[in-house]
């Protein structure tokens, strides 16, 4: 099976690219042309081109299975930024996965998405266009899984100890989860039909019992 995963110079778009690698999967690791290519793509192939390019897109997807997408706009002084990344870029990567012959996607947002009362709407309104994103998504007649982490940690320590808290949407606005299981639960969505058409929200704690996203869903 081969993925493609966009924002894949990111803190978790890479991390996602290098667990897929480690489940067998083939890589295709997309990133603007000016990104740094982080260690973690190694073993991937590697595609630099703007969102906004649709053609390059559709190319970059070709033979591929599904795409998982982790890009996210970044704190600047462009306060269109959020529009473009989180919501316009999120259409134009569903037109091209539609041209590209591609069924399966994957999008990371954030807890609190589409909620307009929030302080982080301070920065671009970015949870606005992040649900604007995700219901262009959803209407885009893909077989699509939203993930809406909480808080992103980078620390990798005692992931083993840390236990998912899997809800739908709405039912968390709080607490975070490090980065290296957002990637891990982006794969587990890709390879499980249950997941299809689900907003999944996701924290996690050390007082959570370890529980398989397969398991929280057929529940």
């Amino acid at each position: 099976m081969r993925i493609a995963v966009t924002g894949a110079s990111g803190k978790t778009g890479w991390r996602v690219v290098q667990e897929a690698l480690g489940r067998g999967l083939e890589v295709t690791a997309i990133l603007r042309p000016g990104s740094i290519a982080p260690e973690g793509l190694r073993g991937a192939r590697i595609e630099r081109l703007e969102l906004q390019d649709s053609a390059a897109l559709r190319l970059a997807l070709q033979g591929c299975e599904a795409l998982v997408i982790a890009t996210g706009a970044r704190p600047s002084i462009d306060l269109l930024g959020p529009l473009k990344v989180d919501a316009l870029a999120i259409r134009a990567q569903t037109q091209a996965a539609h041209a590209a012959g591609l069924k399966r996607v994957v999008l990371v947002t954030s807890l609190c998405s589409g909620r307009l009362l929030h302080p982080l709407n301070l920065f671009g309104l970015i949870l606005v266009w992040k649900g604007l994103g995700e219901r262009w998504l959803a209407e885009s007649g893909l077989d699509w899984t939203v993930i809406r982490p909480g808080g992103l940690k980078e620390s990798e320590e005692n992931l083993e100890a840390e236990g998912i808290v899997f809800s739908g949407p709405g039912q968390q606005e709080s607490n975070s989860i490090p980065r290296r299981l957002v990637a891990r639960v982006c794969l587990d969505a890709l390879q499980t039909p249950a997941a299809i058409d689900r907003i999944i929200e996701i924290t996690s704690s050390p007082a959570q019992p370890p529980r398989a996203l397969a398991d929280w869903l057929a529940s």
